[in-house]
């Protein structure tokens, strides 16, 4: 059972894990508190972090450790619990908040969902970590291309066959909630979106919605002022 205790969101602003959790929480309509966690100050206050986030080699603090021993963002203390994963923060958002549902009832849909999601969050995404890319060295911009492209390569038929007016059918999803900060990683990677046309009409689609928007990088407390929308 939900509480009335508000969620704390511990995030970066450009963390595209972060900005799931914080599409999930908009799209909910849940107030919720957001504690940052500065990747880059003193070399960051966590360990594991995406070349997206910061390009310094971030150093362990014991008090984020403590919260999430894998070291990473983000985590969400919510009803008396902390969570880590964005894909498990987001289903259990889904499973315990009224308001949209973020994975479909129907069991092929819903299964769609999680092939798309687990996709982006499990096959392109953890390749561009900085943890992976500090051990490509020079090559890092061309590595994170190759690794984004190739998902890509891969989502993009998929897509083709589920999505209507978003991936999976008509209805906005975990699927969604995915897609929009991975083509954000790849624009800063310089990856021609253009090459994938589904992948760019349903993040085209998806940025006209507001909760896409009040959670977008661009926007957060902890958005550098040179980087504000």
């Amino acid at each position: 059972m939900a509480t009335q205790t508000k969620p704390i969101l511990h995030g970066y602003f450009r963390s595209s894990c972060s900005w799931r959790v914080r599409i999930a929480f908009a799209l909910k309509g849940v107030e919720y508190d957001q504690l940052p966690v500065n990747l880059i100050k003193d070399g960051g206050q966590q360990s594991c972090v995406s070349l997206t986030v910061a390009l310094s080699v971030p150093k362990l603090t014991e008090e984020y450790k403590a919260l999430n021993p894998m070291q990473q963002v983000p985590a969400v203390e919510i009803d008396g619990t902390t969570l880590s994963q964005s894909l498990a923060v987001i289903q259990y958002i889904d499973e315990t908040r009224p308001g949209p549902r973020l994975l479909p009832a129907d069991p092929k849909a819903r299964a769609q969902v999680r092939m798309i999601s687990d996709l982006i969050a499990s096959g392109i995404q953890p390749l561009q970590n900085l943890y992976v890319i500090q051990k490509i060295g020079a090559e890092k911009m061309q590595w994170s291309q190759h690794f984004i492209d190739r998902g890509f390569q891969a989502l993009e038929p998929i897509l083709k066959q589920t999505a209507g007016k978003y991936c999976v059918g008509d209805e906005i999803s975990m699927a969604d909630i995915c897609l929009v900060p991975q083509v954000y990683n790849a624009e800063r990677f310089k990856v021609d979106v253009g090459k994938y046309p589904t992948i760019k009409r349903l993040n085209e689609a998806l940025l006209e919605i507001e909760a896409f928007q009040v959670s977008h990088p661009s926007r957060q407390p902890d958005t550098p002022d040179d980087l504000r929308a």
